[in-house]
């Protein structure tokens, strides 16, 4: 094999408690990486939210061209909102520059994307995923998955539940073990089968491990279970020093010169639900005007079931049958809220239902079928009021601002008013606790439990580690920033960016 390139990834990877394991010396594979080399942390405007990070690393296409920021996205044209997949024709993956040469990779689940049909090699994704429950494996040559599934057995699925007991915990850390170790095999396994010039792996149990275990590392759950909670207290810990296990024996398989980067996607931190703030928000200080009984024209004056359901039944009642019915079914319920239960043309701003970073669109003209802003100053005057009124709202247990950030995407991305994308990214204050209610000098913002409400969420900032033939860079280099990955990978495979790229090549990694 001559001397590849290998990206040796996970989903999360918190940069801080990657740096106390490495010193305690339980992370020894990144810790030789970072001896020998240099590390860092991602950072730049494609970090404002967690959906389509792996996108826009691996493409090194801005969010403003691929225009992929959440699972659930705004239909063009329209106020429906449906489940988006990353658009990967919009934002290829670089190893798409190998298309038509004799140089092959190795692709392994990496996140957001899907086999690029002409690259030589072997590329399987959506095996063991953290998204993998959601779409079915698939990869180059076909052939290859069902090879995999002879040889591993069923895909191992994993569902990080925030809301689980003790033993279903535990069981869920065996089970992340247990997959972290066959990720490995599999990957040494496909290493061994060609000569490939690039190589890149994910391991997504960091990612579920997070969320399974996030509270009992943090100690907000630490004597709930005598019996188990020590185990349950390190379970993270063990489930990062696993896939750093499986990492070094890939190492040891590489040759000795070949240029290898261990990254992750993003961190992790306390932090809860805010969806049911951002839509109170907008409610009650009337950006968005609610249709009131019998109102409307055309379609949505169709007294279609669900119309009827949400006239007739109390809010309270609606919440608790939502939480029992299928994930496609509550996706309809939300789109049929925001569509038909919106006064459009008194709307000027409207949310796309998030978690945690909230998306802000105005009902602007020209764009959305019923816009009532008109472009231009009007459209800047209606996100100068919003953003007003967001860093007014106070956390009346803190005395604290509830909102961290609020961004325009014409400020992170430039252009005009973006088609896909929102107008505003509204990052709220991360708690140890769900918020149930802030105030604003004109209105209580209030909102309930969700159905779904995990207590930690992914820290929009990821952490690498490089060294090898090319990586001149040596220590701690700070911050770089996401687009410029793809053409530092491309770079050190002796090739230039290709057209969309934004970034270029990082003189930090690669210089001495």
């Amino acid at each position: 094999m001559s001397a590849p390139l290998v990206i040796l990834a996970m989903d999360t990877g918190d940069a801080g408690l990657i740096a106390d394991w490495v010193a305690e010396v339980r992370l020894p594979t990144i810790g030789r990486l970072m001896e020998r080399g240099c590390w860092g942390t991602t950072a730049g405007p494609e970090t404002i939210c967690e959906y389509g990070f792996g996108l826009t690393l691996f493409s090194g296409i801005s969010r403003r061209d691929h225009g992929y920021y959440y699972f659930r996205q705004l239909e063009p044209g329209g106020y429906d909102i449906a489940r988006a997949r990353p658009p990967i024709d919009r934002a290829p993956p670089f190893w798409n520059a190998l298309r038509g040469t004799e140089r092959k990779a190795l692709v392994v689940d990496v996140p957001d994307l899907r086999p690029i049909p002409g690259v030589p090699g072997l590329q399987l994704s959506d095996w063991a995923t953290h998204h993998g429950s959601i779409y079915e494996p698939e990869s180059e040559p076909p052939e290859l998955v069902e090879d995999v599934r002879k040889r591993y057995g069923p895909r191992m699925k994993i569902h990080s539940d925030p809301h689980s007991n003790p033993v279903q915990a535990l069981a869920g850390l065996e089970k992340l073990l247990a997959r972290t170790a066959m990720k490995g095999e599999l990957a040494r396994d496909l290493l061994g089968r060609e000569t490939f010039d690039l190589a890149a792996i994910f391991f997504s149990e960091t990612d579920a491990a997070s969320h399974y275990l996030w509270d009992y590392h943090t100690g907000a759950r630490r004597d709930e279970d005598p019996q188990r909670g020590p185990r349950l207290r390190d379970g993270l810990r063990e489930v990062y020093e696993s896939v750093d296990r499986e990492m070094g024996a890939i190492v040891e398989q590489l040759p000795p010169d070949a240029t290898v980067f261990v990254l992750s996607l993003y961190g992790y931190q306390d932090e809860y639900p805010a969806w049911g703030l951002i839509q109170s928000f907008l409610d009650e200080l009337g950006y968005r005007v609610p249709r009131g009984p019998g109102k409307g024209t055309g379609a949505s004056r169709r007294l279609d079931p669900v119309t009827i359901a949400r006239r007739i039944v109390p809010q309270r009642m609606r919440e608790a049958v939502s939480r029992k019915l299928s994930a496609g079914a509550q996706e309809k319920l939300l789109s049929s809220a925001l569509r038909d239960g919106t006064n459009w043309e008194r709307t000027v701003a409207f949310a796309v239902p998030s978690l945690y970073t909230s998306f802000v669109r105005v009902n602007l003209e020209g764009r959305e079928p019923r816009g009532a802003v008109a472009p231009g100053r009007e459209y800047d005057d209606v996100l100068t009021r919003i953003e007003a009124d967001l860093f007014q709202l106070v956390d009346p247990e803190t005395n604290a601002a509830a909102v961290r950030a609020v961004s325009r995407a014409v400020d992170l991305f430039g252009g005009d008013p973006p088609e896909r994308l929102p107008d505003l990214f509204v990052e709220w204050e991360p708690q140890p606790r769900l918020v149930t209610a802030v105030e604003h000098p004109r209105a209580r913002i209030t909102q309930s439990m969700p159905p779904y409400c995990p207590s930690g969420q992914e820290k929009l900032s990821g952490f690498f580690a490089a060294a090898g033939l090319g990586i001149g860079g040596r220590g701690a280099l700070g911050e770089v920033d996401l687009l410029d990955l793809a053409p530092t990978f491309l770079a050190l495979l002796g090739l230039s960016p290709t057209p969309g790229m934004r970034g270029r090549p990082s003189d930090a990694i690669l210089s001495s």
